[in-house]
């Protein structure tokens, strides 16, 4: 994570953050509250950053979003805060716990690596912040998807195989393998994958066992490739240079991210 990076997740979490965010040209402003939600899973503490449109009066669908290795960063905060604007209520999770954050990609890989090892606990982890998520006021509980980026991709699907009451699931760039495939007939919901093509990381075998497990399991889901496009496309802090297998694409990005809206458009209609 980089200084810039880290000071702005500093900023997220020691004050609510309001967000004036137009929603599209000629029309309203949402306003966009951004703020911290501690919430706990058994005796162990996590801290989550929530962000809605404090001038709805109804209940909304919810969106969780499953960060990255680096744990909640910058880049999930702006994300949550657009779901906010398109007028979902969405909620950056916690994985790691309250004040586990990696500061180095060494570190990262440790925390990430207990939770690749360890479905279950990732699962249970993922499963937490949803429960926290339902249970806000502004929240539709019967209206609930999820997103994730990288290691939150894994995460998703996780939550997704694990059979928790999901309208639909996202999965930018993640990570696509299952020690278990038999767990994706506990899928509920349609399933969104948006994946590099190039992508050295997740490799073609990986994707074509993904696919297998979702047919074999009667899945709904819808798989979009993007040429040239590596591993973390929507991120600009993995930099821009392909050939290091991590990269921003900014054409990938933006379709990727059309794509999820109009597939949480479609779930929640």
């Amino acid at each position: 994570m980089t200084t810039h990076a880290r000071t702005l997740w500093g900023l997220g979490i020691l004050a609510s953050v309001i967000v004036l965010i137009a929603l599209s040209a000629g029309s309203a402003h949402a306003t966009v509250v951004s703020k911290p939600l501690e919430y706990k899973i058994g005796s162990d503490a996590f801290e989550g950053t929530i962000a809605f449109d404090d001038k709805a009066t109804t209940p909304r669908p919810g969106v969780l979003v499953v960060h990255q290795w680096m744990g909640p960063t910058a880049h999930e905060f702006t994300v949550a805060n657009h779901l906010a604007a398109l007028g979902y209520v969405a909620f950056v999770a916690d994985i790691y716990g309250k004040g586990v954050r990696p500061k180095n990609p060494d570190e990262a890989g440790a925390q990430a690596g207990k939770f690749k090892n360890d479905r279950g606990l990732f699962r249970a982890r993922a499963a937490g912040a949803l429960e926290a998520l339902k249970s806000q006021p502004q929240v539709d509980p019967a209206k609930v998807a999820v997103i994730g980026y990288c290691f939150g991709g894994m995460g998703a699907l996780e939550l997704a195989r694990s059979g928790a009451p999901l309208l639909g699931v996202v999965s930018f760039h993640g990570t696509l393998n299952n020690p278990t495939p038999a767990d994706a007939r506990n899928i509920q919901g349609k399933v969104l994958v948006l994946h590099g093509e190039a992508d050295p990381f997740v490799k073609a075998d990986e994707v074509a066992a993904f696919k297998k497990e979702m047919d074999d399991a009667g899945v709904t889901y819808t798989f979009i490739g993007y040429p040239g496009a590596v591993h973390a496309f929507t991120q600009k802090s993995a930099g821009f240079d392909p050939s290091k297998g991590a990269a921003y694409n900014a054409s990938a990005d933006v379709k990727s991210w059309q794509a999820m809206k109009d597939f949480l458009a479609e779930i929640f209609a």
